[in-house]
Parts: structure tokens; C-alpha cells; sequence
């Protein structure tokens, strides 16, 4: 049990190390990312609450799905571009400076 503790910490220790090696301007880059991923769950949170309200209202079953194919295309939009976002922070600390 307490090489399992030593081995937690020391997988947790290792990982702070790894993360203090990021740069500042990395680090806002990723931020940033991770606010359009948000943003982009966010909208898609709305139109799918649009599209429960307009199922629920009695709308045709094309126009429901309709929406919630928008939703579920802002949600990879988002997604796509924040990976772009973060891999493009990463490659930033590996270029020569």
C-alpha cells in the first residue's frame, strides 16, 4: 500500500513538473482554447435546448433534428478548432528560439 502512495505522489510531483515547463504565453494559448471549447459546448447547449423546446412545442421531427445536428456541428467546430489551437501552443515551446 505505501509503494502505491510513494508511486501516486510521485506520478503527481512528476506531472507539476511537466505543466511548470510550459511557457506563460503556451499557457494563455491554451487557455484560450479551452474558452472557445467552452464557448462552442455553451451555444450548442442552447440550440439543443431550442430543440427541445420546439419538439416539445410540436415542430416538425426535420426541423428537431435539424437543430441538433447544428448543435452537435458548433460542438465539433469548437472542438476542432481548439485542438488547433492547443496543438499550435504546443509546437510554439518545441520551435528554436
Amino acid at each position: 500500500m505505501k509503494s502505491i502512495f510513494k508511486t501516486a505522489l510521485l506520478a503527481s510531483t512528476l506531472a507539476l513538473g511537466l505543466a511548470a515547463c510550459d511557457s506563460k504565453k503556451e499557457n494563455a494559448d491554451e487557455a484560450t482554447a479551452n474558452a472557445v471549447r467552452e464557448s462552442g459546448e455553451a451555444t450548442a447547449a442552447s440550440i439543443d435546448a431550442q430543440a427541445a423546446g420546439a419538439d416539445a412545442s410540436g415542430a416538425p421531427g426535420a426541423k428537431v433534428d435539424a437543430m441538433k445536428n447544428k448543435a452537435e456541428g458548433v460542438r465539433d467546430a469548437a472542438d476542432s478548432k481548439a485542438d488547433k489551437m492547443e496543438n499550435n501552443a504546443d509546437n510554439k515551446d518545441k520551435a528554436p528560439q
